[in-house]
């Protein structure tokens, strides 16, 4: 007689949340400013205002942009709201930083439309692996976010779980 197989994981009353699922997968661009540089080193604004007329903004449509400065020159902080106000027509998402800024937006925007309660009382494993990068601060804010109304909180995969958190009992 063999042993039925029971699947502990099935019925664990585990919720998984997947931060994957919360990726943004519209395009990446990264806008440099220091292609508007005046000899490498400055911005000059009627120069600039120049440009920001005869380019082809519709480029950017439905793109997300982090624009930025890779040059240690003179960049006014009116010229990346000028940027903003020019792109903001065409783009989903505007960030002043890096790519990495940039994901890091998308995925607070995400998580900002969880509503906590859903998870209310509910044992939570954040999954850890992922084919997508989820940065860090993604992770940080979805336990922000789940640690007030959750039972308990774990991080891997329900098969494989480190514990992170687990409400007093009162």
């Amino acid at each position: 007689m063999e042993a039925e197989i029971i699947n502990r994981v099935a019925n664990s009353g585990l919720t998984t949340l997947d931060l994957e699922e919360y990726y943004h997968p519209g395009e990446r661009v990264l806008y440099d400013i220091k292609d508007n540089l005046y000899m490498g080193l400055m911005l000059r604004e009627k120069d600039f205002r120049a440009f920001l007329k005869e380019h082809d903004w519709s480029q950017y449509a439905g793109k997300n942009v982090a624009i930025t400065c890779t040059e240690d020159a003179i960049v006014p902080t009116w010229a990346y709201m000028l940027l903003t106000l020019n792109l903001q027509p065409h783009a989903n998402t505007i960030v002043f930083g890096t790519l990495a800024d940039l994901d890091e937006k998308l995925y607070f925007d995400a998580i900002a439309s969880i509503d906590p309660e859903t998870y209310r009382d509910a044992r939570v494993v954040i999954k850890g692996c992922s084919k997508v990068p989820v940065p860090t601060a993604a992770y940080v804010e979805i336990t922000r976010l789940l640690r007030p109304v959750v039972q308990s909180l774990l991080f891997g995969e329900p098969c494989s779980t480190v514990p992170l958190y687990k409400r007093p009992k009162v």
